[in-house]
């Protein structure tokens, strides 16, 4: 493979500061492979001074076997890791840290369980607490990655005041189990080298050349860290995209990429414009929806592959179309001749592929996940529904009834139900002397009685608007601080899925059958032969064939919580991500309506159509 003039500029840069931006299918991994091969071989770097910095574990190997195929030999001493895996090793050499100081992430998931059941908050119900801890996890994370003072900082998810104790009380037990956890490698790395210069020398000395790619995707501390690292000499090669940051909820901003033209006014620019990977439509609508976004480096990108399929915009009636309408698709290219892993379904949040994985299971259409997309019926409000369709049914057990005394509430205290098979008689004889608690229970008994000869749909529709289960939602949902409309649009999303049954009991087989087809498919590895379920954030640096965008509507791209215009445009640049994965085919779907709400396109849809 030659390389074409800008990469040359790129590869040959003498020393001091650079940034490449790179665009999609740029040949970017290329690019730094061949500027790592130059170093050694024209400028005579010693292969020990270079560190080559990336993301993850898997992009690291990746480059360094690229260089390895471009060196044409192995065992060069050139420095590959990621951001973290650097810093850790800092750590180690300063401190003599090992496997037993770092908190795994489930050990976090259970310390600040721990921390959040000392501050007496009520247990979370089933399916809800491990969300609950993981957005706190993420909140605390942006914390660090930020630098931002926790004593002026103020959550928009959380009470300030309940964030500010769990933090502290979290980072008082994380030190006196000698623990840090993976945002702790770049604080305490960034201390060192403030406190120690004598330690940052050392380390400045070892790598005098530092490249880094995906730099769109740093954040503060990291970006602080390596300046440090960088200086005196400043040989910082940094490649990336600003129309590719999308990590902000991890810190990550495009902004940084300006920054670095202030912090390094005398740093080269290069643009690598060639897109190798997509053709003309896809490279030209992508343009087009981009060209929206102000905060960016203005590009105009080019192909050498010419316009074959031009991008298709499908409208559906609602989700359970739409997931049929991607399945016969998927299935007319595999038949034309399309590997099933040249094919992609790409959603902004894995909520949006609940209805497509149930269709695709169904229809035995080879599928794999490569985030976890938690389905319909991991959700609470299916297992309450579950509980009560069994009550409903005369099958009493002592944990169904736990589950739903109080939702709503009855005042049904938990000692009422400590028989082996509690029931309505022995709920009275409890409270006996109760007027009005044997009200409620007759109450319930009745209401039982009524759901219990009602087909599915309008069993829940009973529960939620005659007994009172959508008035609990809501004071759950402002309890715990949660948005509502995502609860509701969850038991909208499951009511509506209940049609196709006629019966309680069945639809409560049908729930076990399909629990049991996802555990077996999450439990499963990828075969190699299987259409990729991906959220766009887990597509970025993949590519395919044919791309299938689903849920192209406002409220899902952007998504509902992107408010300000800084949250839009980066919900415009996951767009854009997603849109450039596409090899020869990009089809764009969005829905007409969903759990019988009214939906509109996109607005990106109608960017992608109307040119600026």
């Amino acid at each position: 493979m030659s390389l074409n003039e800008a990469q040359k500029r790129a590869v040959s840069h003498g020393e001091g500061p650079c940034l490449v931006l790179a665009g999609p299918g740029s040949g970017k991994t290329f690019t730094i492979a061949k500027r790592i091969e130059y170093l050694i071989t024209e400028y005579k770097v010693r292969p020990e001074e270079i560190l080559v910095i990336t993301f993850t574990k898997y992009a690291a190997g990746e480059m360094r076997e690229r260089f390895r195929r471009v060196m044409g030999r192995s065992g060069l001493p050139v420095t590959f890791g990621t951001f973290h895996g650097i810093y850790y090793g800092i750590l180690k050499w300063a401190y003599g840290l090992n496997q037993t100081n770092l908190l795994s992430e489930e050990e976090k998931y259970k310390l600040l369980k721990e921390c959040v059941s000392h501050l007496r908050l009520e247990e979370e119900p089933e399916g809800e607490e491990r969300e609950f801890l993981l957005g706190l996890a993420e909140e605390i994370g942006n914390i660090k990655n930020n630098c931002f003072d926790i004593k002026t900082y103020e959550s928009g998810r959380y009470d300030t005041s309940f964030l500010r104790e769990v933090c502290v009380l979290y980072e008082q037990e994380k030190k006196s189990r000698r623990k840090i956890d993976f945002e702790d490698m770049l604080v305490l790395c960034h201390d060192l080298f403030v406190k120690r210069p004598d330690i940052l020398k050392k380390w400045q000395q070892k790598f005098r050349y530092i490249l880094v790619d995906e730099f769109q995707d740093i954040n503060q501390i990291q970006y602080n860290v390596i300046r440090m690292l960088a200086a005196p000499e400043n040989n910082l090669f940094v490649v990336g995209d600003d129309d590719q940051s999308v990590y902000g909820f991890r810190g990550a901003k495009p902004g940084i990429m300006q920054e670095f033209r202030r912090d390094y006014k005398n740093a080269a620019r290069i643009f690598l414009n060639i897109n190798y990977r997509s053709t003309a439509y896809i490279v030209k609508g992508a343009s087009r929806v981009i060209a929206h976004n102000k905060c960016r480096y203005k590009k105009d990108v080019l192909t050498d592959k010419p316009g074959e399929f031009p991008v298709h915009v499908q409208e559906v009636k609602d989700p359970l179309e739409e997931s049929r309408y991607i399945a016969s698709k998927c299935q007319e290219y595999i038949k034309e001749g399309i590997p099933p892993e040249q094919i992609a379904v790409l959603y902004r949040a894995g909520s949006d592929a609940r209805v497509l994985a149930e269709t695709f299971t169904e229809h035995q259409i080879p599928y794999y996940m490569k985030e976890h997309v938690g389905h319909i019926y991991e959700q609470f409000t299916c297992f309450d529904m579950e509980c009560y369709f069994r009550l409903a049914l005369g099958q009493f057990t002592r944990s169904d009834l736990l589950q739903i005394a109080n939702r709503p509430k009855r005042y049904i205290g938990r000692d009422s139900m400590e028989e082996e098979k509690p029931d309505y008689e022995s709920l009275r004889r409890f409270y006996c002397d109760k007027g009005w608690m044997l009200e409620r229970i007759n109450e319930l008994e009745r209401d039982m009685e009524t759901v219990r000869d009602k087909t599915p749909y309008a069993a829940i529709q009973y529960i939620r608007r005659c007994i009172g289960y959508d008035e609990f939602l809501k004071e759950y949902a402002a309890y715990r601080r949660l948005d509502s409309k995502e609860l509701f649009c969850a038991l909208d999303e499951l009511q509506e899925r209940t049609k196709e049954c006629k019966t309680l009991k069945d639809w409560l087989l049908h729930v076990e059958k399909c629990r049991r087809l996802f555990k077996e498919k999450s439990g499963k590895k990828r075969e190699g032969q299987e259409v990729a379920f991906l959220t766009m954030h887990g597509s970025k640096g993949l590519e395919y064939e044919v791309v299938f965008i689903i849920g192209g509507n406002e409220g899902s791209m952007p998504y509902k919580k992107a408010v300000t215009e800084e949250e839009i445009e980066e919900e415009r640049r996951l767009f854009y991500v997603a849109m450039t994965r596409a090899k020869r085919r990009l089809i764009i779907s969005y829905v007409k309506e969903q759990s019988g709400k009214e939906k509109t396109p996109s607005r990106f849809i109608e960017e992608l159509l109307v040119a600026v």
